[in-house]
């Protein structure tokens, strides 16, 4: 009975070989161990001593260094972070998600020439740029995550979900619908985040810019009550797991938030956050009441966290983040002083300047930067459109230092430049537009582009950075 006793012996030692990535199979040099000539006590000191080699002789691995990019890819970032541009152009590039294996997979706003809108990135090397890129379906939009073994994305109306497989960068072609949302115009964008429990939370933005009767048009008068808040201005929630849901006010999580394109789930406190567009053209619309220069800064773009049932006052009350505090919106007989429609709504945890559009939000979990980022909130800022003709603004990934779920400091720039050189007066001018934020599994940041698809792969150095490489980039 020694031989199938020494056939399980070989079967746990491959096993235990594996594991340790050993490149010895030492079963091999004692071909005499099937011998029935093999007593207990020397089969039970072979066996010790098969698995205790087993592990002895760990497989050597090439270390690549990651080298950033000359000019950081043409951003700036703190002392001792560096950029590596891990793709140069993509196309309109929206949200990003990062495998636990490295694999990138960027969705754009719309399919490139060859037909596709969600881009596979792969790093076959570890120099941190990709060199195998691959198209996958022709559903454009911006959210994308991966959840439970499945590529999960949005359009302006569905969110979809398709099968992973270990080893292969694209997923299936086959895709669930996970859930129907309600069509129509405006704030169409449907970024979407989960909670790891079965929830799944989206953003169904407004379609007007702030209830207005007549749409965009100046001294309109709002809807009272604002019957669009049945369908929209709020965030969703839905089974993670049940195919074909649909939208009904019963799935409501929180309402008065016009547009939440930054979405996410803090693990530590298990809590939903979002980052929200503010609504436009105090002046333009109502010049008697609000000054070009008002027009400017207000109202704020707000960061928040989410609980179920919390209102945060769009369309009645716009937020003020020069004066801490809720003001009435003037198509609710609002002029500038008035909170008299403001009472019970939530306070965010920090105002922004007005227009600078946050369009994706994350907490940082991983041990590759300093321990003062560890589950505090980066937020891309896509920059403004409706300053007026003065200079815009935004443009920026800026970071929230955060301890238990709360602002701990102030807000500051994280990484800035994309813009270019100069003031810019329309952000067609923009030569970047950061977009989207994703955390990779050693613990780097990325960040994608909406002008052209870049997307930059942000590395901390604790001792010394190397000497960057100026690689024939098509923007510097």
């Amino acid at each position: 009975m020694i031989g199938p006793f020494w056939s399980l012996l070989r079967a746990i030692t491959e096993i235990f070989r594996q594991f340790c990535f050993c490149s010895t199979v030492i079963i091999q040099q004692y071909p005499t161990l099937d011998s029935p000539m093999m007593t207990s006590k020397q089969t039970l000191f072979f066996l010790i001593l098969l698995l205790a080699t087993a592990c002895s002789r760990p497989e050597q691995k090439e270390t690549v260094t990651l080298v950033p990019d000359l000019n950081n890819g043409g951003i700036t970032l703190p002392e001792k972070f560096g950029a590596i541009v891990v793709v140069d152009t993509l196309g309109r590039g929206r949200h990003l998600v990062v495998n636990d294996n490295g694999d990138i997979y960027v969705h754009l706003r719309s399919p490139n020439p060859d037909g596709k809108a969600i881009m596979a990135l792969r790093d076959t090397t570890g120099d941190g740029r990709a060199d195998i890129i691959q198209g996958f379906s022709e559903i454009g939009g911006t959210g994308i995550e991966i959840h439970n073994g499945y590529l999960y994305y949005s359009d302006r109306t569905h969110v979809y979900r398709s099968r992973l497989r270990d080893g292969e960068l694209l997923p299936d072609e086959a895709r669930d619908t996970i859930v129907t949302l309600v069509d129509g115009q405006g704030h169409m964008e449907k970024p979407f985040t989960f909670d790891g429990k079965g929830g799944m939370y989206v953003n169904v933005g407004s379609l007007s810019n702030n209830c207005e009767i007549q749409l965009r048009t100046p001294d309109s008068k709002g809807d009272d009550p604002c019957r669009e808040l049945e369908t929209r201005a709020g965030i969703w929630k839905f089974d993670d797991n049940t195919l074909n849901q649909t939208q009904d006010v019963a799935h409501r999580y929180a309402t008065g938030i016009r547009n939440a394109v930054a979405l996410t789930w803090h693990n530590q406190t298990n809590r939903l956050y979002a980052a929200v567009h503010g609504r436009d053209d105090l002046h333009r619309y109502w010049p008697a009441l609000y000054t070009e220069e008002q027009n400017l800064e207000l109202p704020a773009e707000i960061f928040i966290d989410v609980n179920e049932g919390d209102n945060f006052g769009w369309p009645y009350c716009y937020y003020d983040h020069q004066q801490g505090k809720f003001f009435t919106n003037p198509e609710y007989d609002g002029d500038g002083t008035k909170s008299d429609r403001c009472e019970g709504f939530k306070e965010p945890l920090v105002g922004f300047p007005g227009h600078w559009g946050p369009n994706d939000i994350l907490i940082y979990e991983g041990d590759m930067f300093p321990e003062k980022y560890r589950h505090g909130a980066f937020i891309a800022f896509h920059g403004s459109w409706n300053r007026l003709g003065h200079e815009q603004q935004g443009y920026k990934v800026v970071f929230v230092p955060m301890k238990d779920g709360k602002p701990s400091g102030d807000w500051e720039v994280f990484a800035d430049g994309f813009a270019g050189e100069g003031p810019i007066t329309s952000p067609g001018a923009a030569r970047f537009r950061p977009t989207g934020l994703a955390q990779g599994p050693d613990g780097s940041l990325y960040i994608s582009d909406s002008q052209h698809g870049r997307v930059w792969r942000i590395v901390y150095y604790p001792d010394e950075m190397p000497a960057p490489v100026d690689r024939n980039l098509s923007l510097r």
